[in-house]
């Protein structure tokens, strides 16, 4: 089977879910025996890949602009898409679905799959008019996709109740790790169990400024340790500047991303919104405690292998941070916990078989 995923900024994953769910989801089906295309921006990578571990890499030129540079890259991959013969077209978000229907004016029996990662219309980066956009992205999902998969119950609760659709629920998934090796700590002067640390895109949504605001308030020799890029990092480093104990130290990956991971004290997702966070798996699958706001995602994700703390309440993170400072064993208990709850449902080998026997069973359909 060919398929194409459309709609993530590019492979391997620099930053973002979206792209880390595509980079896992793709090299897994390709292990399977799929032929996978994954459609890159052109300048995405400083090296423009043709390959990446048995997955097909199409680089392509976009129109670059906070409001165009996404809406463009998917016109130029159907646009290239018509050409090639593939069996399954894979959207992912509601940006890139309002043009999901495209590829059926020119091959009406082409089965399109769509992901329903997050509501981006409630990000604040966005103009009213983009948002309008947005959610008319997410109509012509549920509209025109033969089959759209929703990361949480919260999510296909939604679908249902809002265009009375069924979708597939399929989570996101992680891989195992073990505690790993530091020496890539050293370059950032960290300590194993020295830090605590926050993985996400750094926009508002995240919610790093609860985070930033809770640690000031706390007496502790670990470091905080912000690993990301966005459009609200000077913000949130000036809201830092007096406390030499926060580091942001970018977009990291690979090895790296992993032992940032695995040798953190605590990791921290502060959001205020998710869709099933791809970074709160990877801690998990890393065996490091979890502490996260308490929205219905991240519930879904950990249930009773993490702590939590009241979404937006500084104070609450804060008391929080220091209980969980001053009780390591039972962090250490959670993160066990945590990590055979992924080792039993978020495998991505699993999602992987699971998100193929979807496109196995339109396929057929076709036949």
């Amino acid at each position: 089977m060919k398929i194409a995923f459309i709609g993530q900024k590019g492979m391997p994953a620099i930053n973002g879910g979206v792209e880390r769910y595509v980079e896992n989801l793709a090299t897994n089906l390709a292990s399977l025996g799929q032929v996978v295309l994954v459609y890159n921006r052109y300048d995405y990578l400083p090296d423009k890949l043709q390959e990446y571990q048995g997955v097909k890499i199409i680089n392509k030129f976009y129109i670059k602009g906070k409001n165009t540079a996404a809406i463009t890259q998917t016109l130029a991959a159907i646009l290239d898409l018509i050409k090639r013969r593939v069996d399954v077209i894979h959207f992912q978000g509601i940006g890139p679905s309002l043009l999901c229907w495209l590829p059926k004016l020119f091959r009406p029996h082409l089965k399109i799959v769509s992901t329903l990662h997050s509501f981006d219309y409630y990000n604040e980066k966005w103009s009213a008019f983009a948002k309008i956009m947005l959610r008319l992205g997410e109509h012509l999902m549920i509209r025109y996709s033969d089959a759209v998969i929703v990361l949480t119950d919260s999510m296909q609760k939604y679908v249902k109740e809002k265009y009375g659709r069924d979708s597939i629920l399929i989570p996101n998934g992680a891989n195992l790790y073990e505690k790993s090796a530091r020496d890539r700590l050293l370059p950032f002067g960290l300590e194993p169990n020295g830090y605590i640390i926050s993985v996400s895109r750094i926009i508002k949504l995240k919610g790093l400024q609860y985070l930033i605001a809770a640690f000031k308030n706390i007496k502790t020799n670990k470091k905080l340790l912000i690993v990301g890029e966005g459009e609200y990092k000077l913000e949130l480093e000036q809201l830092a500047a007096s406390d030499e104990r926060i580091l942001f130290i970018g977009n990291q990956g690979g090895r790296t991303l992993n032992q940032l991971y695995a040798n953190a004290y605590l990791f921290v997702q502060s959001s205020e919104m998710e869709g099933l966070s791809s970074s709160l798996l990877e801690a998990m699958a890393h065996k490091t405690a979890c502490l996260v706001s308490d929205i219905p995602a991240n519930r879904e994700a950990l249930a009773d292998t993490g702590f939590y703390f009241e979404s937006k309440n500084i104070s609450d993170l804060a008391s929080e941070l220091e209980y969980l400072l001053i009780h390591p064993e039972e962090a250490k208990q959670k993160a066990e916990e945590a990590y055979d709850r992924v080792r039993t449902n978020f495998t991505w080998t699993e999602v992987a078989q699971r998100i193929l026997t979807v496109y196995r069973s339109l396929v057929d359909q076709k036949k």
